[in-house]
């Protein structure tokens, strides 16, 4: 079973919409008033934060490792008119190799925490490599406390197409929680169901913080929320800004 497949197909119709925007926005007063206008949406899925920053007006290149993610990201620009259409590429973070710089890199939805440390470890070095002198990278995570709670737990999501179940996994001493994902689509009168497995790994934000520095990073802020605002204790998402 492969993550992202059927599911691809039904995800913007069980995310939250309002999500988005808020992340456009954030970028936007982060980028902006830096002159910023290059932006690589690393972990794109399907799209949605590539399509609303060239609705901004930046030059955006969205990566993926899931094919059926980019299908998806490409058929949500049409009928859309943006100053320039985001151009999208098939990578995994680890293996990013993109032709030129950018000034920006964005990773939203907790798209690192698919990484597991050693991973993520070059999928840094990677963007460092590419990121521009003076750039930012912008990106969030679920805390190894919020995993830790959804052992044993089980979700629900629906929308009028399809209906989604997340069975997680993460006993105690374990690196990653496991997602055990049924996902039931409309065919008529019928409802297909497929299985997907999915993995994020618990990555502690001082060991992020080390990350970035030694990757050539020389600021490092971690804040609680968006807008960007001080975290807390209580806070279960920590947002990265390193430059």
């Amino acid at each position: 079973m492969s993550a992202y497949g059927a599911l691809a197909q039904v995800y913007d119709s069980l995310m939250p919409a309002q999500a988005y925007p808020a992340w456009a926005d954030s970028c936007d007063a982060l980028f902006r008033p830096r002159g910023l206008k290059t932006v690589l949406d690393l972990a794109c899925g399907t799209g949605r934060l590539s399509w609303l920053l060239a609705e901004k007006g930046y030059e955006v290149i969205g990566a993926d490792l899931s094919s059926d993610m980019l299908v998806e990201a490409m058929a949500a620009g049409e009928g859309r008119s943006v100053p320039i259409r985001p151009m999208f590429i098939c990578q995994a973070m680890e293996e990013l190799d993109l032709y030129g710089t950018v000034q920006a890199v964005v990773c939203s939805m907790d798209g690192m925490n698919y990484l597991e440390p050693e991973a993520l470890e070059e999928a840094v070095r990677r963007v460092r490599l590419f990121l521009e002198p003076g750039g930012v990278f912008f990106f969030d995570v679920h805390t190894p406390e919020k995993l830790r709670s959804l052992d044993g737990r089980t979700f629900f999501s629906e929308s009028e197409e399809a209906f989604c179940v997340w069975s997680a996994a993460c006993p105690p001493g374990a690196g990653s929680c496991e997602y055990a994902v049924e996902v039931f689509t409309r065919a008529g009168k019928l409802w297909r169901r497929s299985s997907e497995e999915h993995r994020e790994y618990l990555h502690e934000p001082e060991w992020l913080r080390k990350v970035l520095l030694g990757s050539g990073f020389g600021e490092v802020r971690i804040c609680g929320g968006l807008p960007l605002r001080p975290r807390s204790g209580e806070d279960e998402r920590l947002f990265f800004v390193a430059s």
